[in-house]
């Protein structure tokens, strides 16, 4: 058989492929959907619609997020949002051009610009050392290509400086004085996998005077691999702690605690979402993350919704005083403000005893990063901002706003939204979605599923392949100096020396008919 005659088959099987391919893979579709039982469109005439309705349904977030959305439009993070956060930790930009894309028509709250601003010299901030960071610089943008390089710069750390930092438990044995404002969220090993902990942990170690919050799930080896400071958050479950019969083993929390990472314990009475508990798939529960957990693996974890060792304020007081005394640390509470009287009692037995939780953490109805139930995360808890200020309020009536430590968590990604929760009445803000986004997150929406596309939060082993952790590294620490930057230029634009600084009387409220009141008047202090 000669090269033409075999050229000739080729091409034949080719064109048959081509052309009959097509014809057999719909047949066998419309024979397996005519005898299914469980879909009624896929039975029908109209079996093809049925299919292009699954596939919209699977591509469905990707497919509203970057064609049919607005930029200001999405959620839970809208276009505009995430893309900074990406130019941030990717390029170590903020700068925009053209103009900003909110909708100044709508009703919401600004930051209140001071005529005689302050210079760079005149900041209170301590950039006595550099970090080195690397970024990408884009050589050139088509179409269908973008051509970068990898950049290593020195950057300034931007800390608050000696008389600004900010303490929290300055009475216990051993206090934890921060050196910044922003930090990371709670999110466990095991709602997120080893490689993005890893680069969280190490991100946050580089750039200094940050936090990361272990989330319920206890403490790993990859949340200390970076030698940040560390909020050992230990929920309902007990997870980490608890000894063969669910019981809190003291020995154990007070060799966790032990760790010289480890700045604070936070007590998880309720989370922005997952007000009910938190919950984890069981396909995600490998036998390392349910070894450290002290569970079964493989199977789903569901917290109770509450601590079984104290059912009211004066045993919450009672635990938390018994958990600062075993270990010397701060001891904090999470929870989520509901009404304007949520947190009377709990101010009330403070000002009773005189000393209870060192801080508060604030979770917002909106917050939450994971896995959560549909009929709680729309309508049960308040959101961030009327939350700071009914926790800021309640502190001052009560007079122990000065011991108690304020941090904000809920939606708070950007610089601008950081400086309103400052200037609301928080102390400390934490953040969860924009360090996910800074480590690879693209928001598919299948955070509980296993199946993170980018490896983020995800402990198949295979899908964690795709987060690559010397490079992810660096777009942590590049987010959280970009975050420190800004709120400094804010201060400027404000008239103040730090961020510490910010309060109400520098933001005001425009309404839907553009008139102005000043914050500090709309929602005076109490006490």
């Amino acid at each position: 058989m000669t090269g033409l005659h075999i050229a000739t088959i080729v091409i034949l099987v080719f064109v048959v492929v081509m052309f009959l391919g097509p014809i057999i893979f719909v047949g066998l579709l419309y024979f397996r959907n005519r005898r299914q039982k469980q879909h009624s469109l896929l039975r029908g005439r109209y079996w093809f619609i049925g299919i292009l309705r699954y596939i919209i349904e699977k591509v469905g977030p990707e497919f509203r997020f970057y064609i049919t959305d607005q930029d200001n439009e999405g959620s839970p993070i809208s276009r505009v949002k995430f893309i900074s956060i990406v130019k941030a930790s990717k390029y170590l930009k903020t700068l925009i051009s053209f103009g900003g894309k909110r909708d100044f028509d709508a009703p919401g709250i600004y930051i209140r610009n001071y005529m005689f601003p302050k210079m760079d010299s005149e900041l209170r901030v301590d950039n006595s050392i550099s970090i080195q960071t690397q970024r990408y610089v884009i050589q050139k943008e088509a179409i269908f290509f973008r051509y970068e390089k990898v950049e290593k710069v020195d950057v300034r750390p931007w800390y608050l400086e000696e008389d600004d930092r900010v303490t929290v438990g300055p009475e216990r044995e051993y206090p934890w004085r921060l050196k910044g404002v922003v930090g990371m969220s709670a999110m466990s090993y095991g709602a997120l996998g080893r490689n993005a902990i890893t680069a969280l942990s190490k991100g946050i170690g580089m750039a200094g005077g940050s936090w990361m919050n272990t989330g319920e799930g206890s403490i790993s080896d990859y949340h200390l691999s970076g030698g940040c400071d560390i909020i050992f958050q230990i929920g309902p479950g007990l997870y980490g702690v608890r000894d063969k019969n669910g019981n809190l083993d003291w020995d154990m929390l007070k060799q966790r605690a032990g760790r010289p990472e480890v700045k604070a314990i936070e007590l998880k009475l309720a989370q922005g979402a997952k007000i009910r508990g938190g919950h984890v798939e069981g396909v995600k529960v490998t036998p390392e993350i349910a070894a450290i957990r002290g569970v079964e693996p493989w199977k789903n974890i569901d917290s109770p919704n509450r601590f079984h060792q104290f059912a009211d304020v004066p045993g919450l007081f009672d635990f938390v005083r018994k958990i600062q005394d075993e270990t010397g640390l701060p001891v904090g509470v999470k929870l989520v403000v509901g009404s304007g009287e949520a947190l009377d009692e709990l101010c009330a037995e403070y000002k009773k005893r005189g000393d209870g939780p060192d801080f508060i953490t604030v979770d917002g109805g909106e917050g939450g990063s994971g896995a959560t139930f549909k009929e709680m995360a729309d309508s049960l808890g308040l959101p961030v901002y009327p939350a700071i200020i009914i926790a800021h309020n309640a502190l001052r009536k009560a007079g122990v706003r000065d011991r108690v430590k304020l941090i904000a968590s809920g939606k708070l990604h950007l610089p601008d939204e950081i400086a309103v929760a400052l200037a609301l009445g928080a102390d400390l803000v934490n953040i969860a979605r924009g360090f996910m986004i800074a480590t690879g997150c693209i928001m598919t929406e299948r955070c509980h599923s296993n199946e993170c596309p980018v490896g983020v939060a995800t402990t198949d082993r295979e899908l964690e392949r795709a987060l690559f952790v010397d490079e992810k590294k660096y777009r942590v620490l590049n987010y959280i100096i970009t975050l420190r930057a800004a709120l400094f230029s804010l201060c400027a634009a404000c008239g103040i020396e730090s961020p510490v600084k910010f309060e109400r009387r520098h933001l005001v409220f425009k309404d839907q008919f553009h008139g102005v009141k000043n914050i500090e008047k709309l929602y005076p202090y109490s006490g």
